[in-house]
């Protein structure tokens, strides 16, 4: 196989090997063979992060148009096609979706002793339905991929989660179902309007009238307001956080909810620009509540999984606040906070599984002096903090700024607002720390606490590197999606009703 073909059916082979890898760990694994089963997980999740470099590589920052497109018809009688393809703003995505799947199977490589196949093979199987979200262009194939990665999330949470894990896998799978299903509809009606093409980017070339617009823009919203999750649709997260194991909590955070922001951009802007418009007070509201609101339920958590679970839900507003201002800051600032919350949010759960695997105890009161038994271990929770809180330097900061300028545009008032959040995250988190990481040593468990391992250097090492290096130099990641955002702009610039 030549390059060319490599590069005209790389998506495909980024969806399918890990979904492939995951049934055929199934079908070989076994708890006899947890050993080989843990080799074989990580030599697909790190062969499929490889193979996602090139889109990076190969991707050109100068156009807007699709990239790595690739098409077939599926079910041709009803115009329904296999058409992939990646932009600006789905192809980072992709590639933080493929380097924590490597972190998650390094993350569970100890930890996880029964059904060990069944485990790694549920995330290789998700990663690759994850990437299949990203990369769709045929709404029915997104719609399909959309519901599928639901499975081996409730699989993974209902397995291997804490005692309460049947309420909370029932509680996340209805919200996110009942969400989907009135997308379905707005799905249904624009291929009835748009000629009988299920086409994504046919969608965007639809001209609809200011009502339907509306009803089009609150269909997409129940689907991807749960799913960011926006207030007041948010109390699935932290029941979900708290029973999830580690790994769960991981692509929860740092891919599932990012699905959420993605779907506003893909579907709500662009195929209701109007009524983004028109609907942008809303958006904006519920999002600057959520960011200071949402803040002050983090301040009083005493489990740090609660804690860390409200954290990213406040964070997250900033992502929809960044979104519906509507200038290149913000949009911008949006994305880039999406994936520093994915290195962040991941981080800092990791770092709560590191000491639940030794304690087994989530609770803040349980720690206390940390530091003093595991002092590298600290210092990586430490470096997490600031970045949760948007010091400088750190991939935190980045984010956040771009939005609270693009605000600061829109209204003064916004940028006030939404800067309280860097008060209260640094308030909730460094809190958090004083009481874990630092002080006196209050239980006695913590004398037998013993520093991170080989195995939790490495995971916790990575995205310490992606936190400082993205937080110096962010340019390689707003290079490749300012084109295709300021197009989207352009779009619904030019959209406007009479």
């Amino acid at each position: 196989m030549n390059p060319l073909d490599i590069e005209n059916s790389l998506l495909s082979l980024l969806i399918w090997l890990p979904v492939i890898a995951g049934i055929s760990i199934l079908a070989v694994g076994s708890d006899q063979r947890a050993t080989m089963v843990r080799g074989l997980s990580l030599g697909f999740s790190i062969l499929v992060f490889l193979l996602s470099i090139p889109l990076y590589t190969l991707f050109d920052p100068s156009t807007s148009t699709m990239q790595f497109v690739e098409k077939a018809s599926w079910i041709q009688s009803y115009n329904i096609n296999y058409h992939l393809g990646v932009d600006g703003i789905s192809m980072p995505l992709i590639l933080l979706t493929t380097l924590l799947t490597v972190i998650v199977v390094i993350s569970g490589w100890q930890v996880i002793t029964e059904r060990v196949a069944q485990y790694m093979a549920a995330f290789l199987i998700m990663e690759g339905i994850m990437i299949g979200v990203f990369a769709s262009l045929d709404s029915v194939l997104f719609y399909v991929f959309w519901e599928a990665m639901l499975i081996p999330m409730f699989v993974i949470i209902g397995i291997w989660g804490g005692p309460n894990r049947i309420y909370a896998t029932i509680k996340f799978f209805l919200y996110t179902l009942l969400g989907s299903l009135l997308m379905l509809v707005a799905l249904l009606y624009l291929h009835n309007v748009s000629g009988g093409s299920f086409d994504i980017l046919d969608f965007h070339e639809v001209k609809l009238d200011m009502n339907t617009q509306i009803l089009i823009f609150l269909a997409f919203f129940a689907a991807f307001a749960v799913k960011v999750p926006m207030f007041p649709v948010h109390t699935w997260l932290p029941d979900a956080h708290v029973e999830a194991p580690t790994g769960g909590s991981v692509i929860l955070a740092a891919i599932m909810l990012k699905m959420g922001g993605y779907g506003f951009i893909r579907f709500s802007m662009p195929i209701a620009p109007d009524a983004s418009q028109e609907l942008a007070w809303l958006m904006i509201t519920l999002s600057l509540f959520a960011v200071v609101y949402i803040a002050l339920i983090a301040l009083v958590q005493q489990d740090m999984k609660k804690l860390i679970a409200y954290s990213s839900i406040s964070h997250m507003g900033f992502v929809t606040l960044g979104l519906f201002i509507f200038n290149s800051q913000g949009v911008e600032g949006a994305m880039m906070q999406m994936i520093s919350h994915g290195f962040i949010s991941g981080a800092l759960f990791l770092c709560v599984g590191v000491l639940y695997d030794r304690l087994h105890s989530r609770m803040i009161q349980t720690y206390g002096g940390v530091a003093s038994k595991m002092p590298i271990f600290a210092g990586f929770v430490v470096l997490f903090a600031m970045a949760n809180s948007g010091l400088p330097g750190t991939s935190g900061f980045v984010g956040e700024f771009l939005v609270i300028l693009g605000a600061f545009q829109a209204n003064p008032w916004f940028a006030i607002i939404a800067s309280l959040t860097l008060i209260f995250g640094a308030a909730y988190t460094l809190w958090m720390i004083k009481r874990v990481i630092y002080g006196k040593v209050v239980n006695e468990d913590v004398h037998s606490l013993t520093d991170v391992n080989a195995r939790e250097i490495i995971m916790l090492s990575m995205l310490a590197a992606m936190v400082l290096i993205v937080g110096v130099w962010p340019n390689p990641i707003l290079e490749v999606m300012h084109v295709t955002i300021e197009d989207l702009l352009q779009h619904i610039a030019i959209s406007k009703l009479p």
